[in-house]
């Protein structure tokens, strides 16, 4: 038991007495159950990589949204991670697709521009009408976003941000639905 506290207790924002309760909760379960979570974990780091194209998650050589016909592909929006994709398809309005960083420019933390997924993005700029950044309201993404516009300043194509409204130092995962909905309707040029 004490292993797979210990274990659990490795995710983020889990801390011991959650650890301790998943856990727990595990013994009560049925053995199949627990083969179950065993067979989706190991899935997941099986099947499981990154889209050529946008660095989202996929299980084939393309995520579904760069695979999908539908979705504009010369609208782009930029983000820091892949979960922040998922907040704006929660949303359900954004019909283009995306471009995931790995992560922002931090001198502090020691992450420059080229530790991110600049190259890839560099090399989409050409054909892309609108590049929508969608880097977290701070310092460091507000210095990505400008190092991005910089990047694409002699192209033709609109550079955009979402619109202020989402706090100041946070991420989109803990946004709600609403604020990101008119934080991505009223974002403005950058």
């Amino acid at each position: 038991m004490q292993k797979v506290i210990q274990e659990l207790g490795k995710f983020p924002g889990i801390g011991r007495k959650t650890a301790q309760r998943l856990g727990f909760h595990l013994l009560t379960v049925s053995p199949a159950a627990v083969a179950e979570l065993a067979g989706a974990l190991t899935d997941l780091k099986e099947k499981v990589r990154e889209c050529r194209l946008c660095h989202n998650i996929a299980e084939d050589e393309l995520c579904p949204v760069c695979a999908d016909p539908a979705r504009d592909p010369r609208t782009v929006c930029v983000v820091e991670r892949v979960i922040d994709i998922l907040m704006f398809e929660r949303m359900g309005e954004y019909r283009g697709r995306y471009h995931v960083l790995g992560g922002i420019i931090s001198p502090l933390d020691g992450i420059a521009p080229a530790d991110l997924n600049l190259d890839d993005l560099t090399t989409r700029l050409p054909d892309i009408d609108e590049l929508i950044i969608a880097t977290p309201p701070s310092i460091e993404g507000d210095t990505t976003a400008h190092y991005i516009a910089g990047l694409a300043e002699n192209l033709p194509l609109q550079i955009t941000r979402l619109a202020r409204g989402l706090p100041m130092g946070s991420n989109l995962e803990y946004t709600d639905e609403a604020t990101l909905a008119n934080a991505y309707s009223g974002r403005v040029e950058l």
